[in-house]
């Protein structure tokens, strides 16, 4: 019975009709404007010609058309010429290994034909008239009419990928980033094919066309690349020098013992300088070919770029090279692009290059240029001056009175100034007499001598020395005295008043609150200092336990002539008569309420996941996946409801979410925010130039800086812009972002328009602003080992759902991470 039913259900295999393999696999040989642009391009080099122009409306959405001078197509291969695996360079397959063309398959028009509305317009050079010819979806001629052109063939494409509703819709958002995908393709073949001037124009709706990029049809590659990226690109490079690989390198490739061929590859091309500042932010402008065809060879890209940062680490290097190595040596049927190739012998490949790029990056480390002789005179070898005897030369330059005796009197009030160069140098005096002070509120005793121990307590509680070199009141010498005298002294500053009258300060009435002068005396050698600010504030109960404490441990000098000033020292008791309010109390309403809570505990765990979900440990190998799980778990708004529990090691903040614990980095966290906020809301300011500054930008570059204009003035760029000035000269720089001791250039801008040409529109900041601000977010935010409230806990927990990224700081480091989760723990 089973096997019956399973026979009734069985799908016979079929063939899929003609029409639906056409569509399938066009699909997978054009898979972007790039292709499709690369595929006719390179039909039209094919073709022998020396002239190509490429024609673009709205970036390729709308049309794109491809005319050459090549030889034209014959009249016999009109049917043939879009027909699916129709060529005329091969035969058969052994003719694959011998191919010198870039194109073999008969696929490219055959695709495109499936994928966009084609059209031909061609003209043998036997023929004395051009064809118009229109084709179908599946590559069948429809259409055939004479039509004006000279020797050469024009491929018109238009609605690329509208029989591909997703593609399509897909192409059309993502437009900007194939267009600057499809102009680095172009540069490509730019680079490599001498002899043959390559045009590209755009036209965006009905704008004027602009010229993307254009070559000069010069034999030298390097006249090719100078075309493309300006004469200063051209400064920076070197010709590629090939040599032998060394012993070394051939035993780190395992080349040792082995017959190795000869003359097998020759290299030629250029490469950046290795000097800091001539290479590139980004791997953009790297162009490799084997036998002068593009290709993605990553084993020696990767090679070239891991040579040229041994030499500068920060940048990439300008690469053109071309491989030229045997045809049966070659696999160039590897993917539908042709971009992949498979090499015979490739480790030797590797190991010439490595040898040939570290022999010409060495030959330039250690070259220093000299531009003046060094000057020996006798003044090199006199001794430097003694920084003390200088210290005090400026001080009595600035000073005329400094180092000259001055009279104390009670009753003179030297100047500022001079008062905080005496107080700087009695500072190093001895003072071996107990002093009493005077205290205010709100104010500091001026003193003429600072102990460590006040010093201390001054900068732990806001007041700075500055208070007291400054109060007004002059100073004076302390001299010592026997107990009898320092009793006489304390018995007058028992007076308010006295005191004042004796510093030579007016009394006049104020509504301060009472002084209160609180005199004791210590044994000899020590000082009796009191500090009384506003923001130290007791209870009454404190004070008391604080003063019997330090009476008990202090020796009491009887005075016989002195009044007592005991009864200052302490709070007096006072009898309190408290009202009591009795509150009404439910034993059973209580139990209630407990019951009512247990019960929507319940529900709530029963609403939770049961599933654990934080499983990584906090250590280096598993930040990844405990970013991961955070960012699946925790969402915005639970950082409100998170409860703070405390603070650990003064630089971790505990939290609780539900039944989960989490540990926060209090200077990680706000450094994020911080940056974030600088990243938001700075613009920075420009600083314009004399003369404005011509980039020589390709044109290319040019299109993606005029397109976000408004990106890098908030960078702090300022630009002159001339659309009908030449390409490399639309574009001249005005003004320069500033911000203290950063300065921004040229690279910046390049470094920018790289940003913008993968995510066009978004707003971005170079490199160098972003260590900018994550230096002054690091400085300005709370530092590790700060003691902090539950309010500034709570603040900063709550700043980390608002910020985009919360997850880590601008260096890198880590914001949270799970703790535990308090319903798994024992309750052992």
């Amino acid at each position: 019975m089973w096997q019956t039913e399973v026979h009734e259900h069985t799908i016979a295999i079929k063939a899929i009709d003609k029409q639906s393999v056409h569509q399938i696999c066009s699909g997978q040989v054009v898979l972007s404007l790039a292709t499709a642009v690369k595929e006719l391009v390179e039909n039209s080099i094919d073709a022998g010609a020396t002239n190509v122009d490429i024609r673009l409306k709205d970036n390729g959405v709308d049309l794109v058309e491809v005319s050459d001078n090549g030889r034209g197509v014959e009249e016999d291969n009109f049917v043939g010429l879009t027909l699916k695996h129709h060529t005329s360079k091969l035969r058969d397959f052994s003719d694959l290994t011998h191919v010198e063309t870039f194109g073999f398959r008969g696929e490219a028009l055959s695709s495109l034909c499936a994928l966009s509305d084609l059209s031909v317009v061609t003209c043998h050079e036997s023929s004395h008239v051009g064809t118009r010819l229109v084709f179908d979806r599946s590559g069948r001629l429809t259409q055939r009419a004479p039509h004006p052109r000279q020797q050469g063939t024009t491929v018109t494409l238009q609605q690329l990928f509208s029989t591909l509703p997703v593609r399509h819709k897909e192409f059309q958002r993502n437009i900007k980033k194939e267009y600057s995908k499809m102009i680095h393709v172009l540069q490509s073949y730019c680079v490599i094919s001498t002899g043959v001037r390559v045009t590209c124009t755009n036209q965006i709706g009905q704008g004027k066309r602009s010229t993307v990029l254009c070559t000069s049809g010069s034999p030298s590659m390097r006249d090719n690349i100078g075309a493309l990226f300006g004469p200063k690109q051209l400064q920076s490079l070197i010709p590629f020098q090939q040599i032998s690989p060394t012993d070394n390198i051939k035993e780190d490739y395992g080349l040792n013992g082995e017959e190795l061929p000869k003359d097998l590859f020759i290299i030629s091309g250029y490469v950046s300088q290795a000097d800091h500042g001539v290479g590139r932010s980004a791997t953009d402008r790297q162009f490799f070919f084997i036998n002068k065809r593009p290709c993605d060879p990553s084993k020696v890209s990767k090679l070239v770029n891991e040579v040229y940062h041994m030499f500068n680490r920060h940048q990439y290097p300008f690469v053109a090279l071309n491989i030229s190595v045997a045809s049966e040596c070659v696999d160039v049927n590897v993917t539908p692009d042709k971009r992949q190739i498979f090499l015979q012998e490739e480790k030797l490949l590797l190991a010439i290059l490595k040898s040939s790029l570290l022999a010409m990056y060495e030959t330039g480390v250690n070259k220093i240029t000299l531009n003046h002789k060094l000057q020996l005179s006798g003044s090199m070898y006199a001794s430097p001056p003694n920084p003390l005897v200088s210290t005090i030369i400026l001080l009595k330059q600035i000073s005329p009175g400094f180092g000259t005796k001055t009279s104390h009197s009670n009753a003179v009030c030297p100047g500022p100034a001079q008062k905080n160069m005496q107080s700087f140098f009695r500072s190093s005096e001895k003072i071996n007499c107990p002093k009493p002070f005077l205290s205010f509120p709100g104010r500091t005793a001026s003193e003429s001598a600072v102990s460590p121990l006040k010093t201390s307590l001054l900068n732990k509680y806001g007041h700075s020395s500055d208070v007291d070199t400054d109060s007004g009141l002059s100073e004076q010498r302390s001299t010592t005295g026997t107990p009898e005298t320092l009793c006489e002294n304390a018995s007058k500053l028992a007076s308010p008043d006295s005191v004042l009258d004796e510093f030579g300060v007016k009394n006049e009435p104020h509504n301060e609150p009472a002084v209160k002068v609180l005199t004791d005396l210590e044994p000899a050698g020590q000082e009796l200092e009191a500090v009384v600010g506003p923001e130290r504030i007791f209870s009454p109960e404190a004070k008391k336990r604080r003063w019997e404490n330090t009476l008990s441990e202090q020796t009491q000098v009887p005075c016989p002539g002195a009044p007592d000033t005991t009864s200052g020292l302490f709070d007096r008791h006072v009898s309190v008569h408290k009202k009591t309010q009795p509150l009404q109390f439910s034993m059973t309403q209580l139990a209630s309420r407990m019951e009512r809570l247990k019960t929507q505990r319940r529900e709530e765990i029963d609403q939770e996941p049961k599933y654990r979900r934080f499983r990584a440990q906090i250590k280096p190998g598993d930040n990844q996946s405990a970013e991961d799980e955070l960012k699946k778990e925790i969402s915005k708004d639970m950082f409100k409801q998170m409860e703070i529990i405390g603070q650990f090691n003064l630089g971790f903040i505990i939290t609780k979410l539900k039944s989960d614990l989490f540990m926060i980095d209090q200077h990680a966290t706000d450094e994020k925010y911080n940056f974030e906020m600088l990243q938001q809301h700075t613009i920075l300011n420009g600083q314009r130039l004399i003369v404005p500054q011509n980039l020589e930008l390709t044109a290319v570059s040019e299109t993606i800086l005029i397109e976000n204009i408004d990106i890098f003035k908030k960078n702090g760029f300022d630009f002159l812009i001339d659309e009908d000035a030449p390409v490399m000269e639309r574009v001249k720089l005005v003004s320069l972002p500033t911000s203290k001791s950063w300065t921004f250039g040229p690279s910046d801008i390049e470094e920018l328009i790289f940003m913008l040409s993968d995510g066009p529109g978004v707003m971005c900041r170079p490199s160098r602003v972003r260590q900018m601000f994550a230096s002054r977010a690091c400085r300005r935010s709370v530092m590790i080992g700060t003691a902090l409230s539950v309010s500034e806990m709570k603040k900063l927990v709550v700043h980390m759902g608002e910020i985009e990224q919360p997850w880590n700081c601008p260096h890198g480091r880590p914001t949270m991470r799970h703790l535990a989760n308090l319903d798994i723990i024992s309750q052992d």
